[in-house]
């Protein structure tokens, strides 16, 4: 297993087949994604999960955090968060924070991500807006 910085191509691609396949395609790029720090978690030679981190001064947002179907709830998306939130803190980041969806917020809870109050619904989907202050 093996984290490293991927290009933003590869990170659409996961983001894609993972998260909205029956969109078209540019529908999962961001704005920002050229400035963005893409990072991969391989597994033999295949890219697992992949998330997108946004720094800006002290603050970060990681975005379109994505494991294939086939590979979730074996440790690749912690493995791969952990990788992130540590970078971060080692870049200077002082708040990172990301949009999670409401049923996923027990997962971020364990790597010390707390609730704000910031909630809302995009797509049919709830969000909570969750922070980690180092």
């Amino acid at each position: 297993m093996q984290i490293k910085r991927i290009t933003k191509e590869q990170a659409w691609e996961l983001r894609h087949t993972v998260m909205w396949p029956e969109k078209e395609f540019d529908y999962i790029k961001l704005p920002g994604d050229d400035n963005a720090l893409h990072y991969g978690l391989f597994n033999e030679n295949e890219l697992v999960s992949a998330v997108s981190l946004f720094v800006q001064d002290e603050e970060a947002q990681f975005r379109k955090f994505a494991t294939l179907s086939n590979r979730q709830n074996r440790g690749y998306g912690s493995r791969l968060l952990e990788f992130v939130l540590n970078e971060a803190q080692r870049q200077g980041v002082k708040r990172i924070y990301c949009n999670a969806r409401t049923i996923k917020a027990p997962f971020y809870e364990k790597f010390g991500l707390t609730r704000t109050d910031v909630v809302f619904a995009k797509g049919g989907k709830d969000y909570v807006v969750m922070e980690r202050i180092f």
